[in-house]
C-alpha cells in the first residue's frame, strides 16, 4: 500500500462532516460502539489536556516512561509535517510512528464501520488511532486532548489511569468561551471519579474550577506550587513534592517554562508510579525533545538562507501565554542585549496577533510578517504588520520565510540577528518541511 494510497483516504473524510470541528461526543461514541470499543482495550490512558504546554508535557512522560522500560503509545495533534506524527506506536525502546500502511487499514476499517454517517475528520482519525492502539500492546497510551476536554473525541475513554491538566489560558474562544473560567471548564471535562489528577501551576481563576469541578466529581488532585514545585538552583532542576526533593538536571527542551512542564510530569508519574527510579526521571529530562518548542535550528535550508552566523530559532506559540513565555526565553539569554531579536511571525485569522506580539514590546528590534501556506486560515501578512506597528514593533512583509530570510541577509549586521520564526504550529510545520527537518 503506498504513501498516495494514505494521502486518498485521508482526503475523503472530510466529506463525512460538513463542519472541520464541531465538539459533541454523540457520534465518536456512536463508532466506538459500532467497531467494538477499541476505547475500551487500550493499555492505562495518561489524558493530558490544557491550553499551553500539552505536547511538552506529553514528550517528558514519554521519555521517562520509555526510560524504564516501558512500550508507549502517543496520540498527539496537530501534526507538523506529516499526519502520521499524531501516532506513535509503543514498542521497548521507544515507539515508531505508525506507517502508511497500517494507519490506511485502520482508517478504512473505521470508515467502513462508519458507513457514510456524519462524523468530523478529527473524530473518525482518533477512532482509527483507538483501534491502532487497541491492536497493538503496550505499557501505557499518552493521550492528548484535540480541543477543550468535555466534548473532545479523545473523552470517550471512561476511566484513565490518570488526568493532567497543563496551564490554561485563553484560546479558542469560538469554541470554548471567552472568559478563562469557561475554559477551564472546558478542560476540567476530562476529569473522572476516582481517577487522579494532576493541575500544573495555574492562574487563580482557572485553578478555582479545576479544584472546584475536582471535588465535584470526585476526582483527587494534586496542585502544582501547592502539592509540589519546582525551581531552578545552581544550573540544576529541584523538584519537591511530600516524598522528598529530586536533585536533576535541567530538561533539554529550551526556555524556562519547560522546567513547569516537566515538573507536572514528574508529579505525573510520582503520582501513578510511586516506586518511579530518580534516574528514570533524569534520563527522560535529557532525552525529551518535542519538535517546533523552542527548536533551535542549526543546520539545513533554513540556515543556509540566514544571515551569517544568525541564530534561528522556531517555536509554534499563538497566543498570549505562548508569547508570555516565548518573550520571557528570548529575553533570559544571555547576549540579549547585544544580539538583535527579529521575529518572523504568520498566525491564523483564529488568532489575537496584539495579545500574542504584546509581551515581546520591548525585546523584538522588528518583525516580518509572513502568510502561512497551503489551505490553512491564514491572516494577512500586512494586517499583523500593521498590528506590531501598533504594539511599538518596527513591521515590514514578506512573501515567504524564504524571502523574509533573504530580507534579512540583504543588510549588513554588526552582530548576527537572533531569528524567532514563530506565530503558528501550521507555520512551523512548513519551515520544518522546507529546512528538511524531520519533526520527530
Amino acid at each position: 500500500m503506498t504513501a498516495a494510497h494514505f494521502d486518498t483516504v485521508l482526503a475523503r473524510l472530510p466529506a463525512l462532516h460538513p463542519k472541520l470541528i464541531d465538539l459533541s461526543l454523540d457520534r465518536m461514541q456512536r463508532l466506538m460502539d459500532d467497531l467494538g470499543h477499541p476505547e475500551r482495550h487500550l493499555p492505562p490512558v495518561i489524558h493530558v489536556a490544557g491550553t499551553n504546554g500539552k505536547g511538552s508535557t506529553v514528550a517528558f512522560l514519554r521519555a521517562m516512561l520509555e526510560a524504564t522500560g516501558a512500550a508507549v503509545h502517543v496520540y498527539t495533534s496537530p501534526h507538523l509535517v506529516r499526519f502520521n506524527e499524531r501516532v506513535r506506536l509503543g514498542r521497548a525502546g521507544g515507539g515508531i510512528l505508525i506507517d502508511d500502511a497500517h494507519f490506511a487499514d485502520v482508517l478504512e476499517r473505521c470508515e467502513a464501520v462508519n458507513a457514510g454517517q456524519p462524523i468530523s475528520f478529527f473524530e473518525i482519525t482518533t477512532a482509527a488511532a483507538f483501534l491502532a492502539f487497541s491492536e497493538v500492546p503496550a505499557d501505557y497510551l499518552l493521550l492528548e486532548v484535540g480541543l477543550g476536554g468535555r466534548l473532545d473525541a479523545t473523552n470517550v475513554v471512561e476511566r484513565p489511569a490518570l488526568s493532567v491538566i497543563t496551564p490554561v489560558s485563553m484560546d479558542h474562544p469560538e469554541f470554548l468561551g471567552t472568559s478563562v473560567d469557561k475554559i477551564a471548564f472546558e478542560k476540567a471535562g476530562i476529569l473522572k471519579r476516582g481517577v487522579p489528577a494532576v493541575f500544573a501551576t495555574q492562574d487563580e481563576v482557572a485553578l478555582d474550577v479545576l479544584v472546584r469541578q475536582a471535588e465535584r466529581v470526585g476526582a483527587p488532585h494534586r496542585v502544582g506550587n501547592q502539592d509540589f514545585a519546582t525551581r531552578e538552583e545552581n544550573g540544576r532542576l529541584i523538584f519537591e513534592d511530600d516524598r522528598g526533593l529530586l536533585d536533576l538536571p535541567l530538561p533539554r527542551l529550551a526556555g524556562r517554562h519547560q522546567q513547569g512542564n516537566a515538573g507536572t510530569a514528574i508529579a505525573a508519574l510520582r503520582l501513578l508510579l510511586p516506586g518511579i527510579a530518580p534516574r528514570a526521571i533524569e534520563a527522560g529530562l535529557l532525552a525529551a525533545s518535542w519538535p517546533a518548542r523552542l527548536q533551535r535550528l542549526t543546520r539545513g535550508t533554513v540556515a543556509d538562507l540566514a544571515p551569517l552566523e544568525a541564530e534561528i530559532w522556531l517555536d509554534g506559540g499563538h497566543n498570549a501565554d505562548g508569547g508570555r513565555v516565548l518573550a520571557a526565553a528570548m529575553g533570559e539569554r544571555e547576549d540579549r542585549n547585544t544580539r538583535p531579536l527579529v521575529l518572523i511571525c504568520g498566525m491564523l485569522t483564529t488568532k489575537d496577533p496584539k495579545a500574542f506580539l504584546d509581551s515581546f514590546r520591548d525585546l523584538t528590534q522588528e518583525l516580518i510578517a509572513v502568510p502561512i501556506g497551503d489551505a490553512h486560515a491564514g491572516r494577512n501578512a500586512a494586517d499583523i504588520a500593521a498590528i506590531a506597528l501598533a504594539c511599538g514593533i518596527p513591521a515590514a512583509t514578506c512573501g515567504s520565510v524564504a524571502e523574509a530570510l533573504g530580507f534579512l541577509c540583504a543588510r549588513p549586521w554588526l552582530v548576527p540577528p537572533r531569528i524567532l520564526i514563530t506565530g503558528s504550529l501550521y507555520l512551523a510545520g512548513d519551515v520544518l518541511k522546507l529546512n528538511g527537518t524531520p519533526p520527530m
